[in-house]
This record gives C-alpha cells, sequence and structure tokens, in this order.
C-alpha cells in the first residue's frame, strides 16, 4: 500500500517537472500552434521570414500570409491562395502542408534569395513543391515577394469532339442471359522481369488489352522461394495506368522491399481485367519530349488538354527501354494542377541515375482524372 502511495507521489512529481519543462522551454512545434494561435518566430533574417510564411500557409491563416508579402499589390488574396491551393480542383485542392524546408541562396544588406520546399501529402502520396523567394528588407523586418504564377485565361470556344465511346450494359435481375454477364476482356503480360535495386526487389513489365472492348487491368506478383515457399504477395497501385483501351499497353512496376533476388526462385503473375465504360476523351497530347542524361536524368515535356473539358488530375507515366526493347525501369508523376483545354503543363520524370545510361527509348502514357471519372 505504501508503494502504490509513493508511485503516485512521483508520477505526480514527474508530470509537474514536465509541465514545467513544456512551458519554459516548448517544443517549437507546440509554440507555433498554442492555444491555436501562431506564435511565429521573429522576421528578422530572410529565412525566418520563409519560414514564418511556410507555417502561415500550413494553418491556412491566408490574411496573415497575404498580409506578409511585399508584392501583395500586384495580385488579390484570392489569386494568392488559389496560386497555391489550385485554380479548379486538382491533387493540391485536398493536400496538406506537413512541413516546409527554407534553404539560403543569397543575401545582401536590402535583398536575398530563398528557396522554400513544400512538403505535401497528397491522396496519391508524398509531393514535394520548390519556390524560389525574393526578400526584401523593411526596416527590421524582412518580407517575402510571391511569386505568383496566375492560371491563364482559356477564350470562350466551341471544340468539336469525335472520339469512340464503350457503354456496358450489365444483366438485370429479371433477365435470363444465361449463367454469366459478358466477359473480361482478355488482357496479356506481354515483358515482365525482375530486378534488383538498394530497396528491394522490383518487377517490371507491360500488360496489353488484346480485345476490342476497355478494361480496368491490374496485377499482382508473388515471389516463391526456391523450394516453391511464399516470399510475398504485392500489387500494382500507381506504377500503372489502370484504364487500357483496346489494343492499348501499360508499364506497371511492383515493388517488394527488404527482398533479394537471391531469395527469389520463381514469379508467379496473375494479370486482372474487368470490363468498364469508357471513352477516348479526353485527349492529351504529349509535345517537346525530352530524354535529359545524368547526373539529373529526367524526361521532360509537356501536356496539352485537346478535350473542351478540365483535366483535375493528370497521371504520366514513362516506360524507360534499353537498345534490346527491355523495359529498363517505369517512373511516373502526377501533376499537381489541372490541365485547361488547350493549355499547356510541363511534366518532369525523374530516372535513376545508375540506370541513365541503359536507356535507349522511351514511351509515355497518360492517365487523367476528371470529375465526372477515370481515363
Amino acid at each position: 500500500m505504501k508503494s502504490g502511495h509513493l508511485l503516485a507521489m512521483l508520477l505526480g512529481i514527474f508530470t509537474v517537472a514536465l509541465i514545467l519543462i513544456g512551458t519554459v522551454w516548448p517544443v517549437p512545434s507546440a509554440a507555433a500552434y498554442a492555444g491555436g494561435e501562431s506564435l511565429m518566430r521573429s522576421s528578422s533574417t530572410p529565412e525566418a521570414a520563409a519560414a514564418n510564411l511556410g507555417d502561415e500557409i500550413r494553418m491556412h491563416t491566408w490574411n496573415k500570409a497575404y498580409a506578409s508579402l511585399a508584392n501583395k499589390a500586384q495580385f488579390t488574396e484570392q489569386e494568392f491562395v488559389h496560386d497555391i491551393t489550385g485554380y479548379y480542383p486538382s491533387l493540391r485542392t485536398y493536400a496538406t502542408l506537413e512541413h516546409v524546408e527554407v534553404f539560403p541562396l543569397h543575401e545582401s544588406v536590402n535583398n536575398a534569395e530563398v528557396r522554400m520546399k513544400l512538403h505535401w501529402s497528397t491522396v496519391v502520396g508524398a509531393y514535394v513543391s520548390t519556390r524560389d523567394l525574393r526578400m526584401v528588407r523593411n526596416g527590421d523586418r524582412w518580407n517575402p515577394v510571391w511569386p505568383i504564377v496566375k492560371e491563364p485565361t482559356v477564350p470562350p470556344q466551341i471544340i468539336a469532339v469525335n472520339y469512340m465511346r464503350w457503354d456496358v450494359i450489365y444483366r438485370g435481375p429479371g433477365d435470363d442471359w444465361g449463367v454469366q454477364d459478358v466477359e473480361a476482356p482478355h488482357v496479356r503480360i506481354v515483358d515482365m522481369h525482375p530486378v534488383e535495386r538498394a530497396e528491394g526487389v522490383v518487377i517490371l513489365g507491360e500488360i496489353l488489352n488484346e480485345d476490342i472492348v476497355p478494361a480496368y487491368v491490374s496485377v499482382t506478383a508473388t515471389l516463391l522461394s526456391k523450394n516453391q515457399s511464399l516470399i510475398a504477395t504485392a500489387g500494382s497501385f500507381d506504377k500503372i495506368s489502370h484504364l487500357l483501351l483496346p489494343k492499348q499497353v501499360t508499364p506497371f512496376l511492383i515493388e517488394f522491399p527488404n527482398v533479394t533476388l537471391s531469395q527469389v526462385g520463381s514469379v508467379r503473375m496473375v494479370p486482372l481485367s474487368t470490363l468498364v465504360a469508357a471513352s477516348a476523351d479526353p485527349v492529351i497530347e504529349i509535345e517537346g519530349q525530352q530524354l535529359n542524361p545524368a547526373p539529373a536524368a529526367s524526361l521532360t515535356g509537356q501536356l496539352i488538354n485537346q478535350s473542351g473539358q478540365v483535366v483535375n488530375i493528370a497521371h504520366v507515366l514513362g516506360t524507360f527501354y534499353d537498345k534490346g526493347g527491355q523495359v529498363v525501369w517505369v517512373a511516373d508523376e502526377y501533376i499537381d494542377r489541372a490541365l485547361l483545354p488547350q493549355t499547356p503543363v510541363p511534366f518532369e520524370i525523374h530516372i535513376p541515375a545508375d540506370l541513365a545510361s541503359k536507356v535507349s527509348s522511351q514511351r509515355t502514357v497518360v492517365a487523367t482524372y476528371s470529375s465526372g471519372g477515370s481515363q
């Protein structure tokens, strides 16, 4: 009984000590949000002023963020907010800013340059955007000059559409059409091979929809040891274009972390397909594709939405081949802003530096999502 009272007393003393420590030496992140209010650091340096702006963007205190800008007379607060969250629904609209990194680039007496790396959390994973800010001294404070990117205005026009469309009518509960509905489209894996990377084993390949109807596709891979025991099973998620029109091909990449090729005896692949309604619209044209060498190896280009509808999310998939035509790597990028009709938007897909010298050719496909559904 005495030991119980002693333990309670010690816990009480420990709790009070923690409260006092937290009050005297608060954690920076806690101080920034105490009582729901922003207790920002002084903007007496360019880096601190940029960090404060990042905190205000993260907390959606748009009026304070806008008020801190040196060039706010050049645009409205609404334009500033739309520049960050998107003028139309897109990945950025529903993204959460997790944290901001600030790197000094240059500083003189009254001017400075800093780089802000904004780390976002989105429905398709982490995303990083970068803004280079000019900073201006105003007395004992520094104010950011926000490099706003205004959304281009699409002029009123009529765009004629002429595209294929597939609708699906399934058997109803009162219909007697036989035992089965329309069978699933025929799809086939046309290339598959495992490679070993530092993070584990990766299965690369391509799937062909060899049918005359559209298919929603996915693929699972099972790694078996040399004695045919199960190592792991995984499926494709975002490194694939799930909707395939007739005769279209999509790459896929499946990751098995913490597995080595020496453990693998065989790989069992299972392609899956479902018949879905689809159309060939919107048409996304890819222009100016260019393979850039290491050390910053990448594939760059522009997407142009040839349709008359806004594409909310575009997913660019690059398949990279060696001289023999074998898949060397599959990489992708989600475009963080909506694609407006007839408006070019740049993309950049990064290629691992150690694989860049093996890449001889590439093929790019674009999967899209609009408020009406995916394509």
